[in-house]
């Protein structure tokens, strides 16, 4: 990672797993940093996106351990999304050499009319912590998606599938499905797209 990275992930506040050595070294020591922890009761919460400062850094349920989440003391704010829940919004305050936690509870959207007739995507992508969008919708994470008796249930018709990561190039594709059919989408992310630390919004 080049220091043009570092400069604009601190620049940004963002600083995890693979910046924590990093950061130690440019920024005196892990002490300036601050620790939130993410906890969420349900299976809808615990595989949920992650958003920090509008950047995907990827799903609840893996942002512990070598993951964890270190930030730059200062406001930062989290939004967690889940398909066919409404996003949780929550504005943090940092402080350096201290911990946070922050539970999250996701609230099913009840505007969200699920369709009769669906068509099968079945994902066989890496890597698999990534983010996927329909239509410019979040749905999930790539794992989610993968595997044995698992598959996105989408609207027949023409769909825009966007998968993507920081440090990746994005993916996008449209496919063309008729009702009940199930289809695959396979390829492996490219490195070199926007850093860790880069803004990653929704595609729109």
């Amino acid at each position: 990672m080049s220091f043009d990275h570092l400069r604009k992930a601190f620049h940004l506040g963002i600083v995890i797993a693979v910046l924590a050595v990093a950061a130690s070294a440019h920024a005196g020591g892990s002490e300036v940093l601050g620790q939130i922890d993410l906890r969420g009761a349900s299976k809808a919460a615990k595989t949920a996106g992650v958003w920090i400062d509008g950047q995907y850094i990827g799903y609840l349920h893996e942002l512990k351990g070598s993951k964890k989440l270190l930030l730059l003391p200062g406001e930062h704010d989290i939004t967690v999304r889940q398909g066919g829940y409404l996003d949780f919004d929550q504005k943090v305050t940092v402080r350096a050499g201290q911990k946070q936690l922050v539970n999250v509870k996701l609230q099913k959207d009840t505007r969200i009319q699920y369709p009769k007739v669906t068509a099968e995507i079945k994902l066989d992508v890496l890597p698999t912590r990534a983010a996927v969008f329909v239509d410019g919708v979040y749905t999930g994470h790539v794992s989610e998606f993968s595997g044995l008796g698992r598959g996105l249930l989408v609207t027949p018709g023409k769909r825009k599938i966007t998968i993507t990561l920081p440090g990746y190039q994005t993916f996008e594709t449209d496919i063309d499905l008729v009702a009940n059919q199930k289809s695959t989408i396979k390829t492996n992310l490219v490195k070199g797209g926007p850093a860790e630390g880069t803004s990653l919004s929704q595609p729109q």
